[in-house]
């Protein structure tokens, strides 16, 4: 394996860094999810997920493949977070 050049190093810490803070917004959605037993703590507990779902398998994807076919990668990593983010957005204009 080659070094990481400094763009790829910063590249992985920043999906590092978008990864522990959307898991934190994921722990304490279920957390909240869990006492309360509502259904927009699980839409965004839901949400959170798949947004780092779709940035931990973007970083993965993109080493694996030696950054080729990064069309296709930024594609589905839109389409998987878009659709994280209307579970979010759902929670935040769910019924009172």
């Amino acid at each position: 394996m080659a070094a990481l050049t400094t763009l790829e190093l910063i590249y992985v810490l920043f999906s590092i860094a978008l990864s522990m803070s959307g898991l934190a917004m994921v722990s304490i959605a279920a957390n909240a999810y869990l006492r309360t037993e509502r259904r927009e703590m699980l839409l965004l507990s839901l949400g959170f997920s798949l947004i780092v779902a779709a940035a931990i398998a973007t970083t993965v994807s993109a080493f694996a493949q030696d950054f080729d076919n990064a069309v296709v990668l930024l594609t589905v990593n839109y389409a998987i977070t878009t659709v994280g983010y209307l579970f979010v957005i759902a929670s935040v204009i769910g019924e009172p």
